[in-house]
């Protein structure tokens, strides 16, 4: 029985702090005058197109408050949401966030679970604001091994990329259930899966593959890596794609990141660039025709394993026809089938 209880009240204490917490995907305050004019400024130098973040602090913040968990995750959602429109405003147009890794299921039972009901949450707010992000023009993926994740946060995830996936002004790349060790054991062994099947010869597996073959075949590499709370690591994430991303490091925790931060790290990703002397990205060099048949197959393979996890309590609508409704249609699927 107080099992029983404690489990209740952790369940109330995450419903009111949902309740209480700002759970909008869309961030609508305007900027201080101070920090428009110091953007403007700094958009008269070389721009990143893509800057990844690693959230790290939400915790610690929380610790430092004197208040649970679950008050730090909230905030640190609350903080993304206020640097996703920073980087708009600064016309940065993809962010990639490490939002939750592998390693992170070997915390507490109790901890975990909380992060699901969390990612429930966003997800399901997510879903339901699908008009304004049409409106702003956001495309939201989902990157990682999705498969480790409860069955119905799957659905959540997918009808979530599905409602977004004709957006095209920005990118928001989520990853969730990430290590990049695991995305290059993946990307790995499904090139060699294609080798053996006869799809792609020796001669074929290249860099170029590899990197059309990752979790983010769909974006350009991160010309900045953020990583907040002081610690001077990687984590796992993006190892591959920011191999010549510039890393910039800051001393406060993400829930304390704020427009000043941004824009030390944007300053200093230029200074960075003005020194090299070659151009920081390039596009991928094309392959053929097969091969790119070859690289779709495996993408769909992907999602169709994700459709089979998610659609195994008997709902009769396959991924296929998930991809080709409208995004009206998919709401009501959404709300007649899996909202809670």
């Amino acid at each position: 029985m107080s099992a029983l209880a404690t489990h209740s009240r952790k369940l109330m204490s995450m419903s009111s702090m949902s309740s209480s917490a700002g759970t909008s995907w869309i961030f609508d305050k305007p900027l201080w005058w101070v920090h428009r004019m110091c953007f403007y400024v700094l958009k008269w130098g070389s721009m990143p197109k893509h800057i990844a973040f690693i959230m790290d602090g939400n915790r610690r913040y929380a610790k430092k408050l004197g208040a649970d968990r679950v008050a730090g995750h909230q905030r640190g959602f609350s903080k993304l949401t206020e640097t996703l429109q920073w980087c708009l405003d600064l016309n940065v147009l993809e962010v990639t966030v490490f939002a939750f890794s592998i390693e992170n299921f070997k915390r507490s039972e109790d901890e975990v679970d909380t992060l699901m009901y969390l990612a429930r949450e966003k997800f399901r707010n997510l879903i339901e604001e699908w008009q304004k992000l049409r409106e702003h023009g956001i495309c939201v993926r989902v990157i990682g091994n999705l498969t480790l994740l409860p069955k119905d946060l799957i659905t959540l995830i997918m009808i979530a990329m599905l409602l977004t996936k004709d957006n095209k002004r920005a990118f928001l790349n989520i990853a969730f259930s990430y290590t990049s060790r695991e995305e290059m054991c993946t990307t790995s062994s499904q090139i060699v899966y294609g080798f053996r099947n006869g799809s792609m010869c020796e001669s074929e597996i290249t860099e170029n593959i590899f990197d059309r073959c990752l979790y983010t075949y769909c974006s350009p590499v991160p010309e900045l890596m953020v990583r907040t709370s002081g610690e001077h690591r990687l984590s796992d994430f993006l190892m591959w794609q920011g191999s010549f991303s510039y890393i910039h490091f800051v001393n406060v925790l993400w829930p304390e990141f704020s427009p000043w931060n941004l824009m030390s790290a944007v300053f200093c990703y230029q200074h960075f660039v003005n020194k090299l002397a070659k151009p920081f990205y390039k596009e991928l060099p094309s392959v053929t025709e097969n091969l790119s048949h070859c690289v779709n197959i495996l993408h769909e393979e992907r999602l169709r394993i994700l459709h089979d996890m998610c659609c195994s309590n008997g709902q009769s609508m396959n991924w296929q026809k998930l991809n080709s409704i409208s995004c009206d249609d998919l709401y009501d699927y959404y709300k007649t089938n899996f909202k809670a």
